[in-house]
Protein backbone atom coordinates (compact mmCIF):
# COMPACT_ATOMS: atom_id res chain seq x y z
CA UNK A 1 0.00 0.00 0.00
CA UNK A 2 1.19 3.33 -0.90
CA UNK A 3 3.34 6.18 1.80
CA UNK A 4 1.28 8.96 1.48
CA UNK A 5 2.22 12.41 3.16
CA UNK A 6 -0.78 14.79 4.86
CA UNK A 7 -0.38 18.06 5.24
CA UNK A 8 -1.41 18.51 9.04
CA UNK A 9 -1.15 21.16 11.79
CA UNK A 10 2.00 20.48 13.65
CA UNK A 11 3.17 19.85 9.62
CA UNK A 12 3.43 16.58 7.69
CA UNK A 13 1.18 13.28 8.81
CA UNK A 14 2.75 10.10 7.85
CA UNK A 15 0.25 7.17 6.38
CA UNK A 16 -0.35 4.20 4.41
CA UNK A 17 -2.98 4.54 1.93
CA UNK A 18 -5.16 1.45 0.08
CA UNK A 19 -7.17 3.05 -2.24
CA UNK A 20 -10.77 1.43 -2.96
CA UNK A 21 -11.78 -0.30 -6.30
CA UNK A 22 -14.54 1.89 -7.13
CA UNK A 23 -14.74 5.77 -7.65
CA UNK A 24 -17.56 5.21 -4.72
CA UNK A 25 -15.94 2.73 -2.45
CA UNK A 26 -16.50 3.62 0.85
CA UNK A 27 -14.03 4.66 3.28
CA UNK A 28 -12.19 3.88 6.66
CA UNK A 29 -10.32 5.24 8.97
CA UNK A 30 -7.70 3.65 11.33
CA UNK A 31 -6.32 5.28 14.24
CA UNK A 32 -3.44 3.70 16.50
CA UNK A 33 -2.86 3.35 20.17
CA UNK A 34 -0.59 5.72 22.59
CA UNK A 35 2.15 7.52 21.37
CA UNK A 36 3.85 7.44 24.68
CA UNK A 37 2.94 3.54 24.86
CA UNK A 38 5.16 3.08 22.03
CA UNK A 39 1.13 3.10 19.61
CA UNK A 40 1.89 3.60 15.55
CA UNK A 41 -0.05 2.48 12.74
CA UNK A 42 1.39 -0.51 12.20
CA UNK A 43 0.74 -1.99 15.48
CA UNK A 44 -0.79 -5.35 15.04
CA UNK A 45 -4.41 -4.04 16.12
CA UNK A 46 -5.15 -1.35 13.55
CA UNK A 47 -2.69 -3.16 11.00
CA UNK A 48 -5.67 -5.83 11.22
CA UNK A 49 -8.70 -3.58 10.94
CA UNK A 50 -7.01 -1.82 8.31
CA UNK A 51 -6.58 -5.33 5.83
CA UNK A 52 -10.25 -6.12 7.28
CA UNK A 53 -11.75 -2.90 5.53
CA UNK A 54 -9.34 -3.41 2.39
CA UNK A 55 -11.09 -7.15 1.75
CA UNK A 56 -14.68 -5.83 2.13
CA UNK A 57 -14.06 -3.00 -0.52
CA UNK A 58 -13.40 0.37 1.26
CA UNK A 59 -11.03 3.24 0.79
CA UNK A 60 -8.47 2.75 4.05
CA UNK A 61 -6.60 5.34 5.74
CA UNK A 62 -4.53 4.75 8.74
CA UNK A 63 -1.90 7.16 9.82
CA UNK A 64 1.02 8.03 12.63
CA UNK A 65 -0.18 10.84 14.56
CA UNK A 66 2.04 14.06 15.39
CA UNK A 67 5.59 13.34 16.72
CA UNK A 68 5.18 9.42 15.88
CA UNK A 69 7.15 8.05 12.67
CA UNK A 70 7.49 10.61 10.19
CA UNK A 71 5.22 12.56 11.21
CA UNK A 72 6.14 16.07 12.49
CA UNK A 73 4.92 17.79 15.66
CA UNK A 74 4.79 16.49 19.30
CA UNK A 75 2.10 14.32 21.50
CA UNK A 76 -0.51 16.96 22.36
CA UNK A 77 -2.29 15.13 25.26
CA UNK A 78 -5.31 14.45 22.55
CA UNK A 79 -6.57 17.84 21.26
CA UNK A 80 -3.98 17.87 18.68
CA UNK A 81 -4.31 14.57 18.19
CA UNK A 82 -7.92 14.78 17.38
CA UNK A 83 -6.98 17.83 14.84
CA UNK A 84 -5.01 15.23 12.96
CA UNK A 85 -7.69 12.36 12.89
CA UNK A 86 -10.22 15.29 11.05
CA UNK A 87 -7.24 16.23 8.91
CA UNK A 88 -6.86 12.90 7.63
CA UNK A 89 -10.43 12.44 7.43
CA UNK A 90 -10.62 15.18 5.33
CA UNK A 91 -7.90 13.88 2.86
CA UNK A 92 -9.73 10.77 2.62
CA UNK A 93 -13.12 12.32 1.99
CA UNK A 94 -11.85 14.23 -0.49
CA UNK A 95 -9.83 11.68 -2.25
CA UNK A 96 -13.07 9.66 -2.24
CA UNK A 97 -16.06 12.32 -2.71
CA UNK A 98 -18.08 9.47 -3.79
CA UNK A 99 -18.03 7.23 -1.01
CA UNK A 100 -20.68 5.46 0.02
CA UNK A 101 -20.33 4.82 3.82
CA UNK A 102 -17.73 6.86 5.95
CA UNK A 103 -16.35 4.41 8.89
CA UNK A 104 -13.86 4.99 11.96
CA UNK A 105 -11.93 2.43 13.89
CA UNK A 106 -9.79 2.31 16.69
CA UNK A 107 -7.66 1.08 19.01
CA UNK A 108 -7.20 1.93 22.66
CA UNK A 109 -6.14 5.54 22.61
CA UNK A 110 -6.95 5.75 18.87
CA UNK A 111 -10.31 4.26 20.15
CA UNK A 112 -10.59 7.57 22.40
CA UNK A 113 -9.90 9.76 19.57
CA UNK A 114 -11.95 7.86 17.11
CA UNK A 115 -14.73 8.36 19.62
CA UNK A 116 -14.61 12.06 19.83
CA UNK A 117 -14.43 12.33 15.64
CA UNK A 118 -17.19 10.52 14.91
CA UNK A 119 -19.24 13.44 17.29
CA UNK A 120 -18.01 16.03 15.00
CA UNK A 121 -18.53 13.77 12.04
CA UNK A 122 -22.43 13.41 11.98
CA UNK A 123 -21.80 11.45 8.35
CA UNK A 124 -19.66 8.80 10.03
CA UNK A 125 -21.96 5.73 9.27
CA UNK A 126 -20.20 3.00 11.55
CA UNK A 127 -17.49 2.95 14.09
CA UNK A 128 -15.21 0.01 15.54
CA UNK A 129 -13.49 0.59 19.13
CA UNK A 130 -10.93 -1.80 20.10
CA UNK A 131 -10.51 -1.81 24.03
CA UNK A 132 -11.45 2.12 24.48
CA UNK A 133 -9.86 3.20 27.70
CA UNK A 134 -12.93 4.59 29.39
CA UNK A 135 -11.43 4.48 32.78
CA UNK A 136 -8.36 6.85 31.63
CA UNK A 137 -10.10 9.03 30.09
CA UNK A 138 -14.13 10.61 30.36
CA UNK A 139 -16.45 9.16 27.48
CA UNK A 140 -19.38 11.00 28.78
CA UNK A 141 -18.68 13.31 25.50
CA UNK A 142 -20.95 10.42 23.34
CA UNK A 143 -23.88 12.21 24.02
CA UNK A 144 -26.11 11.13 21.58
CA UNK A 145 -23.65 9.30 19.84
CA UNK A 146 -24.78 9.88 16.31
CA UNK A 147 -23.52 5.96 14.54
CA UNK A 148 -24.01 2.53 15.64
CA UNK A 149 -21.08 0.09 16.07
CA UNK A 150 -19.07 -2.20 18.11
CA UNK A 151 -16.92 -1.92 21.00
CA UNK A 152 -14.31 -5.34 21.29
CA UNK A 153 -12.91 -5.79 24.95
CA UNK A 154 -11.28 -9.08 26.78
CA UNK A 155 -11.82 -10.06 29.62
CA UNK A 156 -8.39 -10.32 30.72
CA UNK A 157 -7.58 -6.64 30.13
CA UNK A 158 -6.31 -5.50 33.26
CA UNK A 159 -5.37 -2.01 32.87
CA UNK A 160 -8.95 -1.28 31.31
CA UNK A 161 -11.52 -3.41 33.12
CA UNK A 162 -14.41 -4.30 31.12
CA UNK A 163 -16.73 -3.19 33.98
CA UNK A 164 -15.60 0.59 33.11
CA UNK A 165 -16.11 -0.26 29.35
CA UNK A 166 -19.84 -1.57 30.15
CA UNK A 167 -20.65 1.38 31.57
CA UNK A 168 -20.37 3.19 28.68
CA UNK A 169 -21.97 0.32 26.19
CA UNK A 170 -24.80 0.73 28.86
CA UNK A 171 -25.60 4.34 28.72
CA UNK A 172 -24.94 4.11 24.99
CA UNK A 173 -27.56 1.38 24.59
CA UNK A 174 -30.36 3.77 26.36
CA UNK A 175 -30.14 6.04 22.85
CA UNK A 176 -32.60 5.54 20.53
CA UNK A 177 -31.76 5.33 16.39
CA UNK A 178 -28.31 3.80 17.03
CA UNK A 179 -27.10 -0.23 17.77
CA UNK A 180 -24.02 -0.95 19.89
CA UNK A 181 -22.65 -4.11 19.66
CA UNK A 182 -20.48 -4.92 22.56
CA UNK A 183 -18.33 -8.32 22.27
CA UNK A 184 -15.71 -9.81 25.03
CA UNK A 185 -13.01 -12.08 24.05
CA UNK A 186 -12.52 -14.63 26.63
CA UNK A 187 -8.38 -14.43 28.03
CA UNK A 188 -7.63 -11.14 25.58
CA UNK A 189 -5.33 -8.61 27.45
CA UNK A 190 -5.19 -4.87 26.67
CA UNK A 191 -2.61 -5.75 24.21
CA UNK A 192 -4.05 -8.50 22.29
CA UNK A 193 -1.06 -10.81 22.79
CA UNK A 194 -2.09 -14.12 21.04
CA UNK A 195 -5.51 -13.29 19.95
CA UNK A 196 -5.08 -10.62 16.77
CA UNK A 197 -7.50 -13.65 15.33
CA UNK A 198 -10.07 -12.93 17.44
CA UNK A 199 -9.96 -9.16 16.24
CA UNK A 200 -9.90 -10.57 13.06
CA UNK A 201 -12.45 -12.92 12.99
CA UNK A 202 -15.12 -10.42 15.52
CA UNK A 203 -14.45 -7.13 13.40
CA UNK A 204 -14.57 -9.04 9.98
CA UNK A 205 -17.94 -10.38 11.39
CA UNK A 206 -19.52 -7.48 12.81
CA UNK A 207 -18.35 -5.61 9.18
CA UNK A 208 -19.71 -8.33 7.21
CA UNK A 209 -23.17 -8.07 8.90
CA UNK A 210 -23.42 -4.39 8.95
CA UNK A 211 -22.67 -4.53 5.05
CA UNK A 212 -25.73 -7.06 4.51
CA UNK A 213 -27.76 -4.68 6.14
CA UNK A 214 -26.54 -1.85 4.19
CA UNK A 215 -24.29 -2.73 1.34
CA UNK A 216 -21.59 0.10 0.63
Amino acid sequence: MPEVILPGASGRIEGRYSPGKRPDAPIALILHPHPKAGGHMNNPVALTMHQLFVQRGFATLRYNSRGVGKSQGEFDSGIGELADAATALDWLQANNPAATQTWVAGYQFGAYIGMQLLMRRPETDGFISVSPPSNIYDFSFLAPCPASGLFLHGTADTVVPPADVERVVNKLRTQKGIVIDYELEEGATHFWQDHIGAVERRVGAYLDKRLEEKPA
